[in-house]
């Protein structure tokens, strides 16, 4: 009888134990899948939070905002493409003009990243030479000559 009352004692801390085991089990893959949304909202939401700002400061010349997503769903990038001002001879003005705009847009975020330096230097590149062509009207155009 003792034998048997020992048999059913370990049987029932066994299944105590298991049920316990289980319990922590899905506490910690809920503790995972916590961890994991609070990341997904925290990421998308700097993401977003700085491509808006490039969107807002673009205007006309801003895209989409895009938010990129590594395999587990976890935002990980973004872009919002901006289209980069054409060098018009015939109005340097406006050249200048939509260039500050660009430069302005690509360095609006809190945190301006190495592409949104490259992409500010690309139109400060332009806004240079839009310049040169203000301050100098006759350099590039051809000689009227007759002969």
């Amino acid at each position: 009888m003792a034998l048997s009352l020992l048999n059913i004692y370990s049987n029932n801390l066994n299944k105590t134990l298991e049920r316990q085991n289980n319990q922590n089990n899905k506490k910690a893959q809920q503790s995972r899948e916590t961890q994991k949304e609070a990341l997904i909202s925290k990421n998308y939401n700097d993401i977003y939070r700085h491509e808006a700002a490039h969107k807002a400061a673009a205007g006309s010349f801003g895209g989409a905002i895009v938010i990129e997503k590594n395999s587990e769903g976890i935002p990980v990038g973004g872009h919002v493409d901006i289209k980069m001002p054409a060098l018009n001879p015939k109005d340097p003005d406006k050249t200048i003009s939509d260039a500050r705009t660009v430069i302005g847009a690509a360095m609006a975020p809190a945190d301006p990243s190495s592409q949104d330096y490259k992409v500010a230097a690309q139109a400060r590149s332009i806004m240079s030479q839009a310049e040169y062509m203000k301050q100098h009207p006759k350099v590039g155009q051809k000689l009227n000559v007759q002969a």
